[in-house]
């Protein structure tokens, strides 16, 4: 479960502004560079919001393991993004202090076998050492430490899961490891290495930030799942800032408990629903746009060209954007978009021969079905289990009864 309507919410966007306000302005808006305390906005979060969802997952302790995800994007926008003066006001700053630790205790207290992780952005955002710094120091004064296992990671983003680094690497940063090296886990789609940041993929980043949440907070021990649900092409930016509906992108990794590092990583997951529109562009009339933002405007963004519909709001499902998600799945990894699978079927699709990757053509009605390899990807191995996959034979059931 992704817990997500912070007073004041996604401070640096205009799409994802929450329905929860610190302040409003006259006609009924968000007014997000309103001083104050955020009184009300925080007793309407906690008492309307965070209560009831602890009261439903009470009754279900013991009975369903749960994994909870805090509040993506607020408190890297609060370390960061204090140029923002929609994130810079005191009422903004007081609703994400005090707003999370009371959803992780909330949550936590009425469901005590629950796991709960916090996000923490991605690579191409706080992979700078100083920016990881200031976001553990963030999380430290919280003193929630003790109730969290760790960290989220590239939630709704497109950075790439990449291949890990060894530990040893981080003993320096990643300009120094990979200096004269190409490729392998120095791999930089972005060219952040270059720019002295230590997160270029989100197997190193999550390795670098830990470094820096065990200086600030010895006691914890972070471990992370990693969003791979639209990062399966990373070279399909033309810049890595753009995060809008990017062109190109396809859905990544397959969720999965068998990590490449499972000391630090438990599990790849979509935890944003691929489909789901990034937000929408203020010029875009055609899609009754009414919280637009600039970078939805982007020239890398669905919907700048001829023949692209326009997306919608933040959220709502963007029809034309799942198709392209599909077409360019890497669901065993990633993939450079110059080498994607031209006109391959798509997984349980009608095929004649070539399937998408991890996928073989057979059955009784010739459609792609999973390989062995990734059954066992996709088994129900942990808490993290996806019910994508039990067996050859439950899929050839579901395919019969089509």
């Amino acid at each position: 479960m992704v817990v997500y309507n912070l007073p004041n919410r996604d401070c640096d966007s205009f799409n994802s502004v929450g329905e929860i306000c610190c302040s409003y302005d006259a006609t009924g808006k968000c007014d997000r560079t309103h001083p104050g305390e955020c009184k009300e906005g925080l007793a309407n979060y906690s008492h309307s919001f965070i209560d009831p969802i602890a009261t439903v997952i009470g009754k279900y302790e013991g009975k369903v393991p749960m994994v909870i995800i805090v509040e993506p994007d607020s408190l890297p926008n609060l370390a960061t993004n204090l140029g923002n003066p929609n994130c810079a006001n005191n009422a903004t700053g007081n609703a994400y202090k005090n707003g999370v630790p009371y959803a992780v205790k909330s949550l936590k207290a009425a469901a005590p076998s629950s796991t709960i992780y916090l996000d923490a952005a991605h690579g191409g955002w706080l992979g700078w050492p100083d920016n990881a710094q200031a976001f553990a120091t963030l999380v430290q004064l919280l003193e929630i430490d003790g109730l969290i296992r760790g960290f989220t990671t590239n939630v709704a983003n497109y950075q790439p899961l990449g291949t890990p680094c060894p530990a040893s690497a981080f003993d320096k940063n990643m300009h120094t490891y990979c200096d004269g090296v190409a490729g392998g886990c120095c791999a930089d789609p972005c060219g952040l290495i270059s720019q002295y940041n230590n997160g270029q993929n989100e197997y190193n980043y999550v390795q670098a930030l830990t470094k820096e949440i065990n200086r600030a907070i010895p006691k914890l021990t972070p471990h992370y799942i990693i969003d791979t649900s639209r990062n399966g092409v990373p070279s399909a930016r033309t810049s890595c800032s753009d995060w809008c509906n990017p062109r190109g992108e396809g859905v990544g990794h397959l969720p999965t408990a068998d990590t490449m590092i499972p000391n630090v990583v438990d599990a790849l997951f979509w935890i944003k629903p691929p489909g789901e529109s990034d937000g929408c562009a203020g010029n875009s009339t055609a899609s009754k746009c009414i919280n637009g933002d600039k970078m939805c405007a982007a020239a890398d963004a669905l919907g700048t060209r001829a023949g692209e519909p326009c997306p919608p709001e933040a959220g709502d499902w963007y029809d034309y954007e799942v198709k392209q998600l599909a077409q360019n799945a890497a669901f065993n990894g990633e993939v450079e978009a110059a080498i994607l699978p031209a006109r391959r079927a798509m997984p349980f699709q009608p095929c004649e021969a070539e399937c998408v990757s991890g996928y073989a053509c057979g059955g009784d009605f010739k459609r792609c079905l999973p390989t062995a390899d990734t059954l066992t990807r996709s088994a129900h191995s942990s808490v993290f289990a996806t019910s994508f996959a039990h067996d050859v034979k439950k899929h050839r059931i579901v395919e019969s009864v089509a």
